[in-house]
């Protein structure tokens, strides 16, 4: 079953686990759909799935620079050496904010939350991962 959006449990779990004080990377594991699937009635120009998630990131990388943070790495991924057989993915995403309430803050940006029906429309999968250094 594909994971596209968090859940309530799962935003509160993050907020609970992630330490306030310290920076995080959130690791995004990425797999775009081959054509945008973006809610019935919208009046989205037709696109593929990278087309969409490049008109999330349009917005979404000024508001992650909007609370102090920054891509540290974006990458194709090729070939998962150990996973599932039927696992793969397209892009590989390391994003640092400053800290895990940066992040919040982010998410509940009216302007952030209004692309991410891109985000949604644009990916078949996905994993975002909350990390902080060892």
């Amino acid at each position: 079953m594909p994971s596209l959006n968090p859940s309530r449990e799962q935003m509160r779990a993050f907020a609970e686990a992630m330490p306030a004080d310290t920076p995080i990377v959130m690791l995004n594991l990425l797999r775009f759909s081959p054509q945008a699937n973006y809610p019935s009635g919208s009046d989205e120009t037709p696109c593929s799935g990278r087309e969409a998630y490049a008109r999330y990131s349009r917005t979404a990388l000024a508001k992650v620079r909007g609370v102090g943070g920054e891509v540290q790495w974006l990458g194709t991924a090729h070939v998962a050496v150990i996973a599932p057989n039927d696992e793969h993915w397209d892009q590989v995403l390391l994003v640092r904010y400053p800290s895990s309430s940066a992040f919040l803050a982010m998410l509940a940006d009216p302007e952030y939350q209004a692309a991410t029906v891109h985000r949604s429309a644009a990916l078949a999968d996905s994993r975002l991962i909350g990390t902080t250094p060892a």
